[in-house]
């Protein structure tokens, strides 16, 4: 059987990972774009904790690159944006979670890698997005006692408007 560059036998590509998402969480998971070594999808944060365990326990996800936010002012509503890589399938997923502007707050992703806790307070510090259970959520690039979050759209010279 023909393997495709760099995957290993019997591993696992971006439709077969987009796949057995949907097939495991059709609640929680919709899947927006997918190619063979990407999966772009939005997550219910209800599920969000759910879907990264079997990402990493089930489909070999073993690497947290990243963890953001996106503040949509106009509308109301945060994303905090989760880039996790299988280096064994080679396979990236970027998973969002949308949340309300007003009460942004999601499951930690920590205790699942622990390569989160610093991108986790990164975006805590900088959108305000709070990720309930994470081990140590304190501000990590501003000082204590900021009363602002820089990085959220309403955000003007040092103080909110």
């Amino acid at each position: 059987m023909a393997q495709r560059a760099g995957l290993a036998a019997g591993g696992k590509t971006g439709e077969i990972v987009a796949k057995e998402l949907i097939d495991r969480f059709p609640e929680y998971v919709k899947i927006t774009k997918v190619t063979h070594n990407r999966v772009f999808a939005m997550v219910d944060k209800v599920g969000l904790l759910n879907v990264a365990k079997f990402m990493k326990d089930a489909l070999d996800f073993d690497h947290i690159t990243a963890v953001s936010g996106v503040d949509w002012l106009e509308e109301k509503k945060m994303w905090a944006v989760y880039h996790i890589t299988s280096y064994s399938n080679r396979v990236t997923a970027e998973m969002i979670v949308e949340l309300p502007r007003d009460k942004p707050e999601v499951d930690s992703v920590t205790p699942l890698w622990g390569g989160a806790n610093w991108h986790e307070r990164e975006t805590y510090d900088m959108f305000g997005i709070i990720f309930i259970g994470h081990p140590r959520l304190e501000r990590i690039l501003t000082p204590e006692g900021t009363d602002y979050f820089p990085y959220r759209k309403d955000f003007v010279g040092g103080r909110r408007v």
